[in-house]
């Protein structure tokens, strides 16, 4: 039996390792959910965590990770939703069905499932627990990212909001955090990138650094910490001033891709290449 334990969407690189370095320090036993083996083992292995393949738009997948964890460990207390991609994009009229769907279903229909497995697993337990879900500045307003990701990433905020008026009653809190533009292999991966995005962050973001992944999991840490006992439901912006400043980060790269001839799917740090077609 462990102190507490917790399970990692997407916990393979970017914000999901930043929070398992994070809650590992702090003694919190991990497993890592990642579709990635190759930076899953790694991370896991650099990290004393646990690691598990799995695709969040699978049901049979995040159930066997919930399991796993409670297996290992003897329970789970909190569940991060992270895992993410950056999906569909291009104009909407030229957008394939199929891979809106797909980013809806990694985007979304994963977190309704890491909800609805990790809460029953903390119910059957009945010690309460924590759920965060990986968000977005992109669902609070147009121009932040791309449609598809835009959207569902507010559907992200919605369901987070049900969630945690649903869970109340068993202690379950549910919360969300946003970030802005984080250097991570999702958002920025390069050094080229980062030079780009450091030169357009200098304009629209208010705070003078670039947004870190561990910035994001601080918050997290937060979130799934008894010192957050009463806070649920909520939304947790980390973003360097961003949203307030208004971003419109489409104009500082160039334009939306949908106006520049471009269309096709972003699979994020799964270890699959992009698809990228000219219309």
């Amino acid at each position: 039996m462990t102190e507490r334990a917790a399970l990692v969407t997407g916990g393979a690189s970017g914000i999901g390792r930043a929070t398992v370095a994070l809650l590992r320090e702090r003694g919190w036993s991990v497993v890592v959910a990642d579709l990635n083996r190759a930076t899953g083992t790694a991370a896991a292995e650099e990290l004393g965590a646990s690691f598990s393949v799995v695709d969040v738009s699978s049901e049979d997948d995040v159930a066997g990770a919930v399991a796993r964890c409670v297996d290992e460990f003897g329970r789970i207390d909190a569940v991060v939703n992270n895992a993410g991609v950056g999906g569909a994009f291009g104009s909407l009229t030229e957008i394939d069905v199929d891979e809106w769907d797909w980013t809806f279903a990694v985007l979304v229909r994963s977190v309704f499932l890491g909800i609805k497995h990790g809460a029953r697993a903390m119910r059957a337990a009945g010690n309460g627990g924590a759920i965060v879900n990986t968000a977005s500045v992109a669902a609070k307003s147009g121009g932040a990212g791309p449609q598809a990701y835009s959207a569902a990433k507010a559907a992200v905020l919605n369901l987070t909001r049900s969630a945690a008026e649903e869970l109340a009653a068993d202690r379950i809190r549910v919360n969300a955090v946003c970030p802005g533009l984080i250097v991570t292999p999702l958002a920025v991966d390069g050094a080229a990138a980062q030079e780009k995005a450091a030169a357009v962050m200098a304009r629209r973001q208010p705070w003078p650094d670039m947004g870190r992944p561990e910035d994001v999991a601080e918050a997290i840490g937060f979130l799934v910490s008894d010192g957050a006992r009463f806070v649920t439901g909520e939304e947790i912006t980390v973003d360097g001033g961003l949203t307030a400043a208004g971003p419109r980060m489409h104009e500082a790269y160039g334009g939306r891709p949908g106006e520049r001839g471009l269309t096709g799917v972003n699979r994020g740090s799964t270890g699959v290449p992009p698809t990228i077609r000219r219309v």
